[in-house]
């Protein structure tokens, strides 16, 4: 296999220290279970591919890109009852990131993508929290699995585990997927109250109670050409951003 230079954890002092990063990515997963048929790192799994693809685009087109060596663990706050799922919290993500800031300012990296491939991670108040302790670094966070009109991919995409993460898995490691006859249904049961069912009041769902197999939609019609088709959109979208945002000054970020 061939090193990549725009992957931190297989490219060399001897290529880091002549190269003019601009942007790093940073891929953020959980583990955690994932119905009866998936790795506990489908995140990882799933961030880590999203992160490497969208670099390699977007450094084949001439921006200076890095990939650091991803966390594999998120905010598992209402699973921690389901055995062996790994919880940081939030507090905790943010003395990561402001620890991996310090490093990237230090060497004059100034901006930072958060390829988030979790639900219960939110970094949008970090990263308002980070601008004040590090104003000089610009941060965002893509969830990639949002981007585009899922429905166009998927029948039913699912929120957790379901078809649009199976089949993305099924595409980037199917050698860690049980057969689909081994899947539960990923039937999950909803709020009673009308504001938490139509979501605009938000809490924090106990996992347990409200699915049996640990999934959040149906996983039965996945294939792995969907997840490579949605994956494919996914990526080209984010390598434009990241050319986009390579080429962009921070004094010069709005119109």
């Amino acid at each position: 296999m061939q090193i990549r230079p725009y992957i931190l954890a297989e490219t060399n002092w001897k290529t880091v220290k002549d190269t003019d990063y601009k942007v790093a990515l940073l891929p953020w997963g959980a583990t955690e279970a994932h119905n009866y048929h998936m790795p506990y790192a489908t995140d990882n799994y799933e961030s880590e591919y999203v992160a490497a693809e969208s670099a390699r685009q977007a450094w084949e087109n001439g921006a200076k890109v890095i990939v650091l060596p991803g966390i594999p663990f998120g905010v598992n706050t209402g699973q921690l009852d389901v055995k062996l799922c790994m919880n940081i919290n939030p507090s905790t993500q943010y003395a990561i990131l402001k620890d991996i800031a310090d490093v990237l300012l230090r060497h004059d990296i100034q901006k930072l993508v958060i390829i988030n491939s979790h639900g219960g991670n939110n970094f949008k108040n970090m990263i308002r929290e980070l601008s004040i302790n590090f104003p000089e670094l610009f941060t965002c966070s893509i969830n990639w699995w949002a981007i585009g009109n899922s429905k166009d991919y998927f029948d039913e995409p699912g929120d957790h585990a379901g078809e649009l993460e199976t089949s993305a898995i099924m595409h980037i490691r199917p050698d860690l997927v049980l057969p689909l006859s081994e899947a539960g249904p990923g039937i999950d049961r909803k709020y009673k109250i009308k504001g938490l069912k139509d979501g605009w009041a938000t809490s924090q769902r106990q996992w347990t109670k409200v699915t049996a197999d640990t999934g959040v939609g149906n996983p039965a019609h996945s294939t792995a050409e969907k997840g490579k088709r949605f994956l494919e959109m996914t990526t080209l979208e984010i390598s434009r951003f990241l050319i986009e945002l390579e080429q962009t000054s921070l004094d010069n970020l709005y119109e």
